[in-house]
């Protein structure tokens, strides 16, 4: 890292990613004067096709920014990341978290993929809690 990030220091992050696997096919960035022309020639070569926010718009990454912040907070700062596949792994399980069981306060508390439960009394069955991330979240159900 630098504190003091310039064009030329971009361009060389493009080549130090390293990709095992095919590279992204979109890269979305804002028009910053630190992504120069040997930046844009780099991830040309790549076959990426970058996208580029609107001018003027601070809040075009919001919802990216925002899924982020929720990844950091509530998954990376908590777990110690031993290596690239350790943190794919921890990254996967994480996602399936966030879409199918995390409740998000613009859904009304529902998840974006996850199923309504169906409709029980207030007081039947056991809840069961099964660890998510090691036990860092949990998912909770109704026995069988």
């Amino acid at each position: 890292m630098t504190h003091h990030p310039a064009a030329e220091w971009a361009a060389q992050q493009i080549d130090a990613c390293g990709w095992d696997q095919d590279p992204p096919r979109y890269l979305i960035r804002d028009r910053d004067g630190r992504f120069g022309i040997e930046f844009d020639r780099r991830v040309q070569r790549l076959g990426v096709t970058q996208i580029h926010t609107p001018v003027r718009a601070p809040r075009a990454n919001a919802l990216a920014e925002r899924w982020i912040r929720s990844a950091r907070n509530e998954c990376l700062d908590q777990v110690v990341i031993l290596n690239e596949g350790h943190l794919q792994r921890v990254l996967d399980e994480y996602v399936a978290y966030f879409n199918a069981w995390r409740p998000h306060q613009g859904l009304g508390q529902r998840a974006p993929c996850g199923w309504p439960p169906p409709p029980r009394p207030a007081a039947a069955g056991r809840i069961i809690g099964r660890p998510v991330l090691g036990g860092l979240h949990h998912v909770y159900q109704h026995a069988a």
